[in-house]
Parts: C-alpha cells; structure tokens; sequence
C-alpha cells in the first residue's frame, strides 16, 4: 500500500465518522424519518452523492449509528467475567457516563420510540436490544443473589426488568428537565436498595 492511499484511507474513515456523528445528532434531533440525507450531507460540507458513496441507504447509515452507539457502551455493558456486584456497579457507571452524553441519549429515546413500529427499520434492532438487556440485567441480579448480596425477595428476572425501564424512563426526564435529574444517584439508590453490601 502507498502512503497516498493509506491517507486516502485515513480520510475516508475520518469523513464516514463525521456522518455518523451527524446523522447521530440529526436523528437524535428530529428522528429516522424526519432527518434528509441531503441535510446530514450538507452538515458534513459533501454533496448528497458523496454521502451515498459511504452510505448507500438512509438505512444503512441507521444502522451504522446505531452500531456506533453500541460500540461506545461496549466497555460498561461487556460484564461477562464481573460478579453480579460489579456488574450492577457498571451499569449505574454507565448512567453516569450517559449524563456526559446527550446527543446519544437523544438518539436512543427518539428512536425507540419511533422504532415501535413493526416497519421502522430499526423496529428488529430495539427488539433485540430490550430483549438483551433485560436478559443481561437478569444475570447481574441472577449472580448477586448467587453471592449472598441481593435482599431477600428481590426476583432477579422482575428486577432486570423494573431497571430497564427506570433508566429509560430517567433519560426522558432528563431530557426534559435540561439535564436536571441525576440520572446516576437515582438509580444508584435504587440498585442500593436491593443489597445487602455497599454497591
């Protein structure tokens, strides 16, 4: 490979990366079907068929975000090895870690919400997703119990549940009370409630 090339290919990934961001905060701002390609394009000083090069679809470039987003939660959510303790330690660091992150939040309320409709194109990617937390957040109560942690009478699998939803439900709040809600210490205090040793 040529050094002009591997800066061509440096300057491609660079500007693939910067529609993504933008597309991010476009979705994020007025969601899948209200964001134009053309005007993520323009944000991103390229004409529409430069965008396509990258991104052939409106979908495709969907899925790349959403694919993004994922990446970026990878290190907190990847609790495979931890104890159920440290795993719930990572998840209330993960909200913490979404409070420095709006346009992310932004993005993940908007469109799931949108994708609740069987034929949004990310209708198949948020089912999962739900259906991969709960399950992951059942394991991290399911491992607590298994170290003598978890209060008794506390169901691991109604709690994994009961947690999704109250870190979905903080997002919009926040969102809403322009970052007001301590998205973190509520949940912090929630998950503490449920143990038996400091979390």
């Amino acid at each position: 490979m040529t050094a002009g090339t591997g800066h061509g290919y440096e300057k491609g990934r660079a500007k693939r990366r910067e529609i993504i961001d933008r597309a991010m905060a476009s979705f994020g701002e007025v969601g899948y079907r209200g964001a134009s390609l053309r005007e993520i394009a323009a944000r991103c000083g390229i004409s529409h068929p430069g965008l396509l090069h990258h991104f052939p679809t409106k979908e495709s470039l969907l899925l790349a975000v959403l694919r993004h987003r994922d990446e970026a939660d990878g290190r907190w959510l990847a609790a495979d090895e931890a104890t159920g303790l440290e795993a719930l330690r990572r998840l209330v660091g993960l909200v913490a870690l979404n409070a420095t992150r709006r346009g992310i939040v932004e993005l993940f309320a908007v469109l799931s919400a949108e994708a609740t409709s069987a034929t949004h194109p990310a209708h198949d990617y948020f089912v999962d997703r739900y259906r991969t937390s709960v399950a992951s957040f059942e394991v991290a109560y399911t491992r607590a119990h298994d170290e003598g942690v978890l209060r008794p009478g506390i169901d691991p699998r109604t709690a994994g549940r009961q947690l999704v939803a109250l870190m979905d439900g903080l997002q919009v709040q926040w969102l809403l009370d322009d970052s007001a809600t301590d998205m973190a210490e509520v949940v912090r205090a929630h998950v503490q409630a449920q143990l038996t040793v400091p979390l």
